[in-house]
């Protein structure tokens, strides 16, 4: 919450709390090292075999480690194992420098920029994109 309370003007922060994720049906994983938590994902089904890509967050001393992409990986598994042929997320617009390597992964994972995304209206701090799920295992 911190960062991205830090990185994205107030307006357009749309990361939710840890009390709200569980209320919103989402799925959370964790990357750990030993006992400590280095990086977090979740999914929040959206219906209709569509689920968005939520609180993706590696800590400062973990990153370019790769765990970024192991934890999308494993989400995209997961997706894939209860049904979900889509997956949708929402992060910050390259004018906010703080998102620069978090776009360059999803883009790198196929992910294709898209308009707003369920729930969210068009906003010029966030940047929209969508993954259509390889339907083979």
């Amino acid at each position: 919450l911190a960062h991205s309370w830090e990185a994205t003007p107030q307006t357009s922060n749309h990361t939710l709390s840890p009390e709200t994720l569980s209320k919103a049906g989402v799925v959370m994983f964790g990357v750990f090292d030993g006992d400590e938590v280095i990086g977090c994902g979740g999914l929040k089904p959206l219906g209709s075999g569509m689920a968005e890509v939520k609180s993706v967050h590696v800590s400062e001393t973990a990153r370019g480690r790769g765990v970024a992409r192991v934890l999308m990986t494993h989400l995209h598994a997961h997706a894939a194992q209860i049904g979900v042929h889509t997956l949708v997320l929402e992060t910050g617009a390259d004018h906010l420098g703080e998102y620069d390597a978090a776009r360059g992964l999803y883009e790198r994972l196929g992910y294709a920029y898209c308009g707003p995304i369920p729930g969210y209206a068009p906003d010029p701090n966030s940047a929209f994109m969508r993954l259509v799920l390889d339907p083979t295992p």
